[in-house]
């Protein structure tokens, strides 16, 4: 499924191109979107398919098309401190994009089936907060994985605001997904073959809308134990945050709101976007010129003057272009400016390190 977008040669110019074929419509999706790089879910030997619009699977790894998980957070109208759950979690790239926007203060739960994918989307989600920037540009509501089939949920689990399932579902397991939204949520799931968006209004009321035709693999059925029952998932706990951790969120909040009032003070304006680096593309193009005669064509080349010594005329043509275009650069690396006054406060090393949640970079 895919493949309705032109391949991006990076992160940036897939969602560029995502933008423009209109899959991605808001500012929070596209924060979300460039912020964590596609590529890094993908094993290293077949990141060179990243950038395409297109699902990828190896083993029970899985990532669907670019444009299907655009849809996805579009229909979703996520905002900060919602509890969300996702159903078939796989790889934690959709789960870690929705953290960005839900903020500290909300929940993000994942269902995986397989365990091996859970401990992929671990390893993931630990390089993302180790190494990305971006983790420090946003407050994050950090995923909890747990392996279990997810039309085994514990009738007693609390209900969410938000809801994904990344399988195909048939008409028989419809109530079963709404039954785990609050009143007020969206669930979104591919429904007998259509990306399905189903908000509730009330108790016993629901508004449903066909978003575009997909192509899912299915649900998989429970297997149940020797003696008979299913296996119930247990959803992790809504977690308190200990008066440590409102702190520091809190202190590195104050920090961005600093860094926020120095830039305005300095640029006027406030914080821009670094510009992004866009390689030219030149195309060029043979012009054949085709002739018709009462009924006849003719479909020979007219020789023009600039046809004659073409092959000098194009290599010049070159030259004076790229005299008139000035070079292009690529801008600096974008400056981690919460680390770097995070870094220069007079405090002790282990104090500022967990600020900074012993990241890396």
């Amino acid at each position: 499924m895919g493949g309705a977008v032109s391949a991006g040669e990076d992160n940036d110019e897939l969602i560029d191109n995502l933008k423009e074929a209109q899959y991605i419509r808001t500012e929070l999706v596209e924060q979300a979107f460039r912020a964590i790089d596609r590529a890094d879910y993908y094993l290293e030997e077949f990141k060179e398919n990243a950038y395409k619009d297109l699902a990828w699977k190896h083993g029970n790894i899985h990532l669907s098309a670019p444009c299907i998980y655009s849809e996805v957070m579009e229909a979703l109208d996520l905002q900060p401190g919602l509890s969300f759950l996702n159903l078939g979690s796989g790889t934690g790239y959709l789960s870690s994009m929705v953290g960005l926007i839900l903020g500290p203060f909300g929940v993000n739960h994942g269902v995986e089936l397989h365990s091996d994918v859970i401990e992929y989307a671990k390893q993931k989600l630990d390089f993302f907060i180790r190494t990305s920037d971006s983790f420090d540009k946003f407050d994050f509501c950090e995923p909890s994985f747990v392996t279990g089939n997810c039309l085994e949920i514990s009738p007693d689990c609390s209900q969410y605001d938000r809801v994904y399932c990344g399988a195909g579902v048939q008409r028989e397991h419809e109530e079963y997904m709404k039954n785990l939204l609050k009143v007020g949520g969206i669930l979104v799931m591919p429904l007998e073959e259509k990306l399905t968006k189903i908000t509730r209004t009330g108790p016993s009321a629901w508004e449903t809308k066909k978003i575009l035709a997909v192509s899912f693999a299915p649900l998989i059925q429970p297997c149940h134990s020797e003696s008979g029952k299913s296996r119930l998932v247990q959803l992790p706990p809504v977690a308190v945050r200990s008066l440590q951790d409102l702190a520091r969120i809190a202190i590195r909040g104050t920090i961005k709101k600093v860094i926020h009032q120095e830039t305005v003070s300095k640029n006027g304006n406030g914080l821009k976007n670094t510009p992004r680096f866009k390689r030219r593309r030149v195309r060029r193009r043979r012009m054949e010129t085709i002739v018709f005669l009462d009924k006849e064509v003719f479909a020979s080349r007219i020789s023009n003057p600039s046809d004659d010594n073409s092959c000098e005329d194009l290599e010049e043509e070159r030259r004076e272009e790229e005299e008139k275009t000035p070079p292009e650069t690529k801008p600096d690396p974008p400056v981690n400016f919460l680390r770097q006054k995070v870094l220069s406060l007079p405090l002790p090393d282990p104090l500022k390190y967990y600020l900074l949640y012993y990241r890396e970079k």
